[in-house]
């Protein structure tokens, strides 16, 4: 089973794709996942990648796309994964076709997590992390701090990190509707899109996406997702 998983920044991606790959007993591969790895073990990629991260700049699409094709290639992925992160754009897209199409495969559903756009600014601009080295997160809406400021669990001053400021999601928005929102049509144009809201608990939003995965005829046994939330 291959599936890519795209929405919003604040949609919860990253927190489906690790449950959802649980679920369906396939590898999570997440592009930060990927870069960290790939640095951390000092491949040729990592090296390239870390020298774009260090300058502030974006990691070009070769680099991105080599290090997707190489973590596929490893045995657990044989068959089957879920892409979070990439691709990132329709060259990206149309890349991770041919890598696919070179090995007999194809992708087989798209979940698009669907989130209004104020309520992707609420999510991340309220997120409050910890200062001290447990960086537990709170936000000042669905999970404040008993006492305003302080960690709950050892005390620690909360701050907001300078990506979670409104003015920086507002920017992370427009971006991602020029650059990563038309991959979405992209695979529209082929059948492989399913949306799930990405509104309500993180158990509701994965049972959404294991019923969207079943209606498809996809191998995906109904499990108790009651232990999703964080």
């Amino acid at each position: 089973m291959r599936i890519v998983l795209v929405g919003l920044p604040g949609a919860g991606k990253g927190t489906q794709a690790a449950y959802l790959a649980k679920n369906l007993s396939i590898p999570h591969i997440s592009t930060g996942d990927l870069f960290r790895e790939n640095i951390r073990q000092g491949t040729e990629l990592g090296s390239r990648a870390q020298a774009y991260l260090r300058a502030g700049q974006l990691v070009p699409d070769e680099i991105t796309i080599g290090m997707a094709r190489s973590r596929m290639k490893q045995p657990d992925a044989v068959d089957g994964f879920l892409l979070d992160g990439f691709p990132r754009n329709v060259f990206q897209a149309e890349s991770l076709d041919q890598l696919l199409k070179d090995k007999g495969d194809s992708l087989d559903l798209v979940l698009d997590l669907v989130l209004p756009q104020e309520e992707a600014v609420t999510r991340i601009a309220g997120r409050r992390v910890c200062r001290h080295d447990s960086g537990h997160v709170f936000h000042v809406t669905y999970n404040a701090p008993h006492e305003p400021g302080l960690c709950d669990v050892c005390g620690g001053d909360l701050y907001q990190r300078q990506d979670d400021t409104e003015e920086t999601v507002r920017k992370r928005l427009e971006v991602f509707d020029r650059v990563t929102s038309p991959i979405t049509e992209y695979y529209r144009l082929r059948n492989l899109v399913v949306e799930i809201s990405a509104l309500g608990s993180v158990a509701e939003v994965t049972e959404r996406s294991m019923v969207a995965l079943r209606e498809r005829g996809l191998r995906a046994d109904r499990e108790d997702t009651r232990d999703c939330d964080p």
